[in-house]
Order: structure tokens, then C-alpha cells, then sequence
């Protein structure tokens, strides 16, 4: 495959590209890899043992845990697109990904932060219904609504991840391949190509922290309105409300606080880039699981349940 660039001259076309990774202290990257395998093992089994109990429950039926199980088996994404290829490449001292397979990476961190993105709305949307509408809860959050915000979100992760792609794809590669990362990193990667990238820079950055901070403006201002409402109410109500619109509001600053220094800091430090890419994609999904369950005590009791009937099945095996 070759290339053309301005000057007409022919360049053999990038074949893969090579990361630089994380650290070269042998012991920092030791104590990177039991982190990281810890946590990804953990993130994995907690958002697996979420979808399990929603699925196995009947009590959990309702259009908030399947949005919560939805949203586990997008963070099981979240822990598997970058995670897996990071531990594996620790100890190497050549870390390389094919055009292809870094082309499929960020596809899939697209896909998976716009679904996200679109769930977590669909959450606050959930709990605004529920908290300021109780009465007609089950006629607004029907299951035809559910299956319309799962729709939707797949449909915007989707759209959001081509339109990306469909501005990258064709770039002339002909000479550095080289990633100050451990993942293939939308904007590192343009910054590659055989041509001026400045407009396409912008326009790529511009459409994910426009998405990005406008979902996240939205969120917020949808939770201090529901809070506002919530507090009108009776107390045990209100505690109880309050408690759970925390978990949500923290999952969602946990989510959109690294995306929004991605796209809108204007000269980020790639030690605190790779920082954050790290806390994105191993501590916020091990970290989801935990906040919904230990602040919601009918989830509590679901998973405690799940629990002893695999541990009785297991003795029975």
C-alpha cells in the first residue's frame, strides 16, 4: 500500500504503530500489573455479577436495574477494549498494535463512550420520573421507553464512532508510527499522519468535547433539579432519594471528568493524560458496580442472594 504525499514523492504506508507505554521502571511496571490485573478481574466480575442478578431476579424487572445492567455490560467493554492489551504489553519492550487493530480500538472507545453517554442521561431521566412523577411512573418508563433509550444509545455510540472514523480512516501514514501511550489515542493518532491535520484536529476534538461536556452539562443540571424536587418531599422520602441520586451523580463525574480534561484542556500533560486513561479504564468500571450497589439496599439484598445460591450450587457440584 502506497501513499501520496504533496511532495509526490512515494512512502511506504504505516503498517502498525508502536507504543511507548506506561513507564520503563521495571518496578513501577510490576506494581502497574497486579493493579491492573486486580482491578480489571474485579471490575469484570463485579458488572458481571450485577447483570447476573438483574437477569435472575424478578424483583429487578423494572426500568432502572435494566438500565443499571445495561450500563454493567457497557463497562465490561469499558475494562476490555484497552485494559487486556496494556497488561499484556508491560513486560514487552516492543508494544505495537496493527493499523487495523488500532483502527478496531478506537472504534470501540467511541461506540462505548457514546453508548455510555446516552444511558447515563437515560438514568437521570429514570429517576427524575420516578422521584417528581412517581404516579405515572410506570406509564412514562414503559418497556417500549426502555428499549427506545437502548436503541437510541447504541444508534448515538455507533453514528458518534464512525463520523470519527469516517475523518481518519483514509489518512496518509507514511513515515512515524510512534504512540506516547498505551492505547491508540484518537488525537495522538491524527497528529501522525503525512498531511496538515490542524482543521481535522479540531474538528475531531471538537465534536467529542462538545458531546462530552454538553451530556455533561445536561446531567447536572437535570440532577440539581430532581434534588430540588426531592427535597420538597417527606423526609424518609428525601433521604432516601438523595441517596441514590448521589450514586448516580457520582458515577457520572467519575465518567465524564477524564473525558472532559481529554478534549477541552488545552495543553495537557501526558504523564496526567495517561493517568486518567488508566483511572477511565480500570478503576471507573470496577468502581461503577460498587457505588450503585452499596448505596441501593434492594440491590444489596439481590447480590447477597445471587451470591449464596453460587456458592450452593458450587457445593452441590
Amino acid at each position: 500500500m502506497l501513499t501520496k504525499p504533496m511532495d509526490g514523492a512515494n512512502h511506504s504506508a504505516v503498517s502498525e504503530f508502536v507504543f511507548l507505554g506506561l513507564t520503563d521502571s521495571w518496578e513501577i511496571q510490576l506494581l502497574l500489573f497486579v493493579f491492573s490485573c486486580t482491578f480489571y478481574v474485579a471490575s469484570m466480575m463485579g458488572n458481571s455479577l450485577i447483570m447476573l442478578t438483574v437477569t435472575s431476579d424478578p424483583h429487578l424487572h423494572t426500568p432502572m436495574y435494566v438500565l443499571l445492567a445495561n450500563l454493567s455490560f457497557i463497562d465490561l467493554g469499558v475494562s476490555s477494549v484497552t485494559s487486556p492489551k496494556m497488561i499484556y504489553d508491560l513486560f514487552r519492550k516492543r508494544k505495537v498494535i496493527s493499523f487495523s487493530g488500532c483502527i478496531t480500538q478506537i472504534f470501540f472507545i467511541h461506540v462505548i463512550g457514546g453508548v455510555e453517554m446516552v444511558l447515563l442521561i437515560a438514568m437521570a431521566f429514570d429517576r427524575y420520573v420516578a422521584i417528581c412523577k412517581p404516579l405515572h411512573y410506570l406509564t412514562i418508563m414503559s418497556p417500549r421507553m426502555c428499549i427506545f433509550f437502548l436503541v437510541t444509545a447504541w444508534m448515538t455510540g455507533l453514528i458518534h464512532s464512525m463520523v470519527q472514523l469516517a475523518f481518519v480512516v483514509n489518512l496518509p501514514f507514511c513515515g512515524p508510527n510512534v504512540l506516547d501511550s498505551f492505547y491508540c489515542d484518537l488525537p495522538q493518532f491524527i497528529k501522525l499522519a503525512c498531511t496538515d491535520t490542524y482543521r481535522l484536529e479540531f474538528v475531531v476534538t471538537a465534536n467529542s468535547g462538545f458531546i462530552s461536556v454538553g451530556s455533561f452539562i445536561i446531567l447536572i443540571i437535570s440532577y440539581i433539579i430532581i434534588i430540588l424536587i426531592a427535597q420538597k418531599h417527606s423526609s424518609d422520602g428525601s433521604s432516601k432519594a438523595l441517596s441514590t441520586l448521589s450514586a448516580h451523580i457520582t458515577v457520572v463525574v467519575l465518567f465524564f471528568g477524564p473525558l472532559i480534561f481529554f478534549y477541552t484542556w488545552p495543553s495537557p500533560s501526558t504523564h496526567l493524560d495517561k493517568f486518567l486513561a488508566i483511572f477511565d479504564a480500570i478503576l471507573t468500571p470496577f468502581l461503577n458496580p460498587i457505588i450503585y450497589t452499596f448505596r441501593n439496599q434492594k440491590m444489596k439484598v439481590a447480590v447477597k442472594r445471587v451470591c449464596r445460591q453460587l456458592v450452593n450450587y458450587r457445593k452441590i457440584s
